[in-house]
């Protein structure tokens, strides 16, 4: 097994550089920290993260909070965190509240009671604020990730994705290819966490003077199952609909599912288009046009302000980190409108 030491001797420095590279610590030059880690990587160094823990008194763990593991978002947003922690001599403890606040509180009890030394709560409807400032009053850091609005700072640490510009860049994308007759399937409750990329969806129509009648918004569980009975409600009632939007990629598969349960190709009869580029999205047939998220730019800046957090003083203000811009992805889901509308009639709404 590799030693500290032989990472030093490899990289020319001495072993307190290489722990303080490992552990972003103290000041190191960028040329030699980037020697240090290619002598990690080269040579396999992995540090004894046990030995390390009963000599300092702390766990060498960051938690990872999420709503559901069986949104494929999460495991892999989990891969790239656990990547960037393990960079920095850190396990990763993956905590699935199973959207339930009696268990989001257990696990950040457990947190607090130095189960990690901080926590990453991945920001959706679930995720309660007052339980976290109280958390991090206690001393235990913590860090919101995916915050949709970085113009409004949550009173904690986070890292933010302008999810506002996601639901911009869907509306230009359908405008473009000459959609008009646009329908939206929401994943959440009205108000909930997608309210900015729907918002940022709504405005940029009604600025292009193609503004979304209520009948053609239906709100569902972001989930496969709830896109799939959202679009149903929404194309039996629709008004000659040509494309959809869907403010998640979940939803968004559900969409494609009901239009081949009503026999509508896609995209010839009704493009579909969602937000978030999962791996799933990729594999479908057709392949799902959609706003892809930064996942490993943000996966990487909440370890970097975790790890800050946990070194910081405990009065220190809050940081927020905002990631680059969301970027569109064209896939085969989107094309321009082939026929004018597939199903008429409209309803009063839900």
């Amino acid at each position: 097994m590799t030693t500290l030491v032989e990472v030093a001797r490899a990289a020319g420095v001495t072993a307190a550089t290489v722990s303080n590279v490992l552990r972003n610590r103290g000041k190191v030059g960028e040329e030699t920290r980037q020697r240090v880690l290619e002598a990690v990587e080269r040579l396999g160094y992995r540090p004894n993260l046990m030995a390390r823990a009963l000599v300092e008194g702390k766990p060498h763990t960051m938690a990872l909070l999420v709503s559901s593991i069986a949104n494929p978002f999460y495991p892999e947003f989990a891969l790239e965190v656990e990547r960037a922690a393990r960079k920095l001599g850190y396990f990763l403890l993956v905590c699935n509240t199973n959207e339930d606040p009696a268990q989001e509180r257990a696990y950040l009890d457990a947190i607090g009671g130095a189960l990690a030394q901080g926590v990453i709560v991945m920001n959706a409807d679930f995720v309660q604020l007052d339980a976290l400032q109280d958390l991090r009053r206690r001393g235990v850091p913590v860090v919101l990730c995916m915050w949709e609005r970085p113009q409004e700072p949550p009173p904690l640490p986070c890292v933010a994705v302008d999810l506002y510009q996601a639901g911009v860049l869907a509306a230009e994308h359908l405008l473009r290819l000459g959609h008009r007759r646009i329908g939206v399937v929401c994943g959440g409750e009205p108000g909930g966490n997608h309210r900015w990329r729907l918002r940022g969806f709504l405005d940029t129509l009604e600025q292009a003077g193609a503004a979304l009648p209520p009948s053609c918004l239906r709100h569902g569980h972001d989930t496969i199952d709830g896109g799939r009975d959202a679009a149903h409600r929404l194309l039996a009632g629709g008004p000659g609909l040509t494309a959809v939007f869907a403010t998640n990629d979940l939803p968004a598969v559900g969409v494609l599912q009901a239009a081949a349960e009503l026999s509508l190709q896609v995209p010839g009869d009704l493009s579909v288009i969602g937000v978030t580029d999962i791996q799933l999205a990729r594999q479908m047939r057709p392949p799902l046009s959609t706003v892809a998220m930064p996942t490993t730019e943000a996966a990487a800046l909440a370890v970097q302000l975790l790890q800050s957090e946990i070194d910081a003083s405990p009065d220190h203000v809050p940081p927020m980190r905002v990631t680059e811009a969301p970027r569109l992805v064209v896939r085969a889901s989107t094309s321009a409108p082939r026929r004018e509308g597939i199903l008429g009639g409209a309803d009063s709404g839900d």
